[in-house]
């Protein structure tokens, strides 16, 4: 709650308006009741047309009065709540991008977009509800209890006994009920992973014929869902029940102690109308306010998994240093004694990694598949931090230095070439924000991929789909390439970035790089020992420890790992060949 109030603090003034314009559009609704008795014990009783004509043109301006005070109210609560929910998801988005890695890896992808979307439109919906009839609702039941007061002291008395009995079914629900659609909320984070992972694993899962048993599970997921929305629904549903119950029993109670007055001449018949009218009143007013109650509910449960996140603080604080200046003789990138345990694994993922690269060196990464090249790599930009040892970048501990000056040094390509929806220079902006269009076609042409995009209709123009759809998965790889050249970086990392490209076009986008005028110091992790030959150093992995280390020639004498590698590839390339 705390957490909604605070962005609504901008909105003061909507808040205080929609409430009041619907207050004074419930005033004038409570007049309706007496102008009616009027009409009634004045204007039919007598037979005078002419009273009745104005009453019903006063009846004309009170709703047209009303109608202008709802629209304005509407108004107000609609820009509050709209106002509010933007600022949240804004809020919650930087709050996401603030969290690491290991966050990320923990709360899930799917659970913060369901967060993002489904929670936060909930939110809206509670907050333009409850501006527009938290406070209408009751000042309309207890307005019209104490006009029924002014009307007749003892019929009024049916009000105050109806109305606790309301409160009481209402507040209960809406307790009950809570804990409940919190529960609905994280079966939808459920049906909303599966969904993602079957829309992004759809090849994969046609490949191996698994149609039926996905389809089963979403549907086990699904009718658990339903079932749980089921229950809850069923709950929620017992509200109008009950609430007609008890005001039709008040107003049955109305009608007959209203008939013995009238006999008795203590009530007019226009008296016992505008006591019923006013039970009506709360009658419609309860049930919107059972509505308004469920949707709080809603509304709450979800501000609360909205909060859980806002709760997660990131484990990786940002360096207070500056970025310092490559040096020749200082170590562009050196490992100390680092390991990395990923949260809640048992093992380590890499253990006990010792190191130096200096400017403009080139350094292979290879092993098996789950060696750790991966992680080792991850530890330079900091997307994940060493649970031992320290990772230094220019002789500074990554941990001192400022994670945004880090990655300024730092281009990384990833195992999965990730393309954004736009054009091809707007995904090439996305390494330098201002890159001009000469800079990102001499990062285009380093990394192999001008040819393609000059063939391209409108060249930079050319619009990408979302994750790249309509590019080979090659054309994908080298604009990721691309992508982190253009800012050229101090220290590039190429985490099996070219596993698509053929080996000609491997050798030229190394032979590019290499030759790069701010000569860059290149991690490259493959597992083509043809892509590591001529490095600098080569770093070979098993099961995250270092068991090689050296040139190609020295690990070919010294390493059984990457002698296993190489002869398994290269004998099996010439007997293809021989064959």
């Amino acid at each position: 709650m705390k957490m909604i109030l605070k962005y609504l603090s901008r909105y003061k003034k909507e808040c205080v308006l929609a409430p009041l314009f619907k207050m004074l559009e419930a005033i004038f609704e409570l007049f309706v009741p007496l102008v009616v008795s009027s009409i009634i014990d004045k204007g039919i009783a007598d037979n005078n047309i002419k009273y009745i004509v104005q009453m019903c043109f006063l009846m004309l301006i009170l709703a047209v009065i009303g109608l202008v005070c709802s629209i304005t109210a509407q108004y107000f609560s609609a820009k509050a709540a709209v106002g509010c929910a933007t600022e949240l998801r804004h809020s919650l988005f930087k709050h996401i991008q603030s969290l690491s890695f290991t966050e990320m890896d923990t709360i899930g992808s799917a659970t913060l977009i369901t967060r993002m979307t489904s929670d936060i439109n909930q939110v809206q919906n509670g907050v333009n509800l409850v501006l527009r009839l938290f406070l209408r609702s009751p000042f309309i039941v207890f307005g019209a209890m104490i006009m029924a007061f002014f009307i007749d002291i003892t019929s009024a008395l049916v009000f105050v006994a109806a109305i606790p009995v309301l409160a009481i079914i209402v507040f209960g629900i809406m307790i009950g009920t809570r804990p409940l659609y919190a529960k609905v909320q994280s079966g939808l984070d459920k049906i909303l992973q599966i969904t993602r992972e079957n829309l992004t694993g759809v090849r994969v899962i046609r490949a191996f014929n698994k149609q039926e048993d996905e389809t089963a599970h979403f549907k086990k997921s699904n009718e658990e869902l339903n079932s749980t929305q089921k229950f809850v629904g069923k709950i929620s549903g017992l509200m109008n029940p009950l609430t007609y119950g008890v005001v039709n029993i008040s107003i049955i109670a109305l009608i007959y102690v209203g008939a013995i007055k009238v006999n008795s001449g203590v009530l007019s018949q226009g008296q016992v109308v505008a006591l019923y009218n006013y039970m009506s009143q709360i009658l419609v007013e309860l049930i919107k306010l059972a509505n308004l109650v469920i949707n709080i509910t809603k509304a709450l449960a979800c501000a609360g998994r909205i909060q859980t996140v806002f709760d997660v603080e990131s484990s990786m604080k940002d360096g207070t240093s500056g970025a310092d200046e490559s040096s020749n003789d200082v170590p562009v990138v050196e490992f100390k004694n680092v390991s990395l345990t990923y949260k809640g694994a048992g093992d380590s993922s890499i253990d006990n990694i010792d190191f130096k690269v200096y400017k403009g060196q080139t350094v292979g990464v290879i092993g098996g598949t789950g060696s750790g090249k991966t992680s080792l790599v991850s530890l330079i930009p900091r997307f994940y931090d060493a649970t031992e040892g320290e990772v230094l970048i220019d002789g500074t501990n990554v941990k001192n230095i400022k994670i945004s000056e880090l990655r300024d040094k730092v281009g990384i390509v990833m195992q999965k070439a990730v393309l954004f929806k736009g054009s091809i220079r707007k995904n090439m902006q996305m390494g330098k924000r201002n890159a001009t269009d000469s800079q990102i076609d001499e990062a285009l042409s380093i990394a192999q991929a001008k040819e393609f995009v000059d063939q391209k209709k409108g060249r930079l123009d050319y619009m990408i789909e979302q994750g790249g759809k309509n590019l080979s998965g090659g054309q994908r790889q080298r604009l990721t390439i691309a992508r982190a050249l253009v800012k050229k970086p101090e220290i590039l990392i190429l985490d099996d970035s070219a596993s698509a490209l053929d080996f000609a076009t491997d050798a030229a986008l190394r032979k590019s790089i290499k030759n790069m005028a701010d000569n860059p110091t290149v991690f490259i992790v493959s597992q083509r020992a043809a892509s590591l030959m001529y490095a600098d150093m080569i770093i070979v992995l098993d099961d995250g420890c270092v068991v090689g280390k050296g040139t190609h020639k020295e690990l070919l004498e010294t390493c059984d790992v990457y002698r296993e590698i190489y002869e398994s590839q290269f004998k099996t390339a010439d007997t293809v060949k021989n064959a």
